[in-house]
């Protein structure tokens, strides 16, 4: 069986107690049938992976022992996935593969043809540390609260580049080459993934008028976006990330 990973909201050091939320007692004694003693890693993001014991366990709580950091903290490539949510199970998928991934941060945008008005953003981060423990990532990125597109855009940094990808140019071959030729070195980065209905033609104008912005096809057919969410950055990744 796989070693238990898990992720914890608390500094890691040799020998510093960690105690466990009534969750994670759960998921530890309960589900995974851990006791007293019994090894597993943990992470929180931010002091790398370590080797820790279960020195408490309890139903309601208990306290793990950080032994040894086996893997030092890294950071994946400064990208962000901004994404418009679809239905919940997409959602869901687009959070957990943009973790596996490697994306720095999440940002859901609502669109002029955006079909959700409303995220859960605690349920989506929750479920992006459960991806990381399950990819062995060391950084959960961030979920942020869903913002609308335009005042995104009203507000985008200087020195990010958008890697736009829009539905309505698909099938030229030419787009995405134009990425990759005007793009000098890695940077901090974002890919943009529209809605089920794709952008609205003020949008359209809008991206193409930004100057960071680079406009990019993913093939010869319109993809649904968890899909397109999934293209986009494996292009993406093998070109500038820790892919190439």
């Amino acid at each position: 069986m796989a070693r238990v990973r898990l992720f914890v909201d608390h500094p890691l050091g040799e020998g510093q107690p960690v105690p466990l939320s009534r969750e994670a007692a759960h998921y530890l004694f309960g589900v995974m049938r851990l006791g007293q003693g019994a090894e597993l890693s943990v992470f929180n993001g931010a002091d790398g992976e370590w080797d820790a014991r279960v020195a408490e366990a309890g139903k309601k709580g208990g306290t793990l022992e950080p032994l040894a950091q086996s893997v030092p903290q890294w950071l994946p490539p400064d990208l962000w996935l901004m994404f418009a949510p679809v239905k919940k199970a997409r959602t869901d998928f687009i959070v957990e593969k943009a973790v596996e991934m490697g994306v720095r941060r999440l940002l859901p945008v609502a669109t002029d043809f955006t079909n959700s008005e409303r995220i859960r953003q605690d349920r989506l981060q929750a479920h992006a540390r459960e991806a990381a423990e399950q990819c062995g990532a060391v950084f959960v990125p961030e979920v942020a609260e869903l913002s609308k597109l335009s005042a995104v855009l009203a507000d985008w940094p200087d020195a990010r580049r958008l890697m736009f990808c829009d539905e309505a140019a698909a099938g030229s071959s030419s787009a995405l080459a134009g990425v990759f030729a005007e793009a000098e070195g890695p940077g901090p980065w974002a890919v943009l993934i529209g809605p089920e209905g794709g952008f609205s033609e003020a949008e359209r104008t809008r991206l193409y008028g930004l100057p960071q912005a680079h406009v990019a096809t993913l093939g010869p057919r319109i993809l649904r976006a968890e899909t397109a969410a999934v293209a986009a950055l494996t292009l993406w990744q093998t070109r500038f990330g820790d892919w190439a």
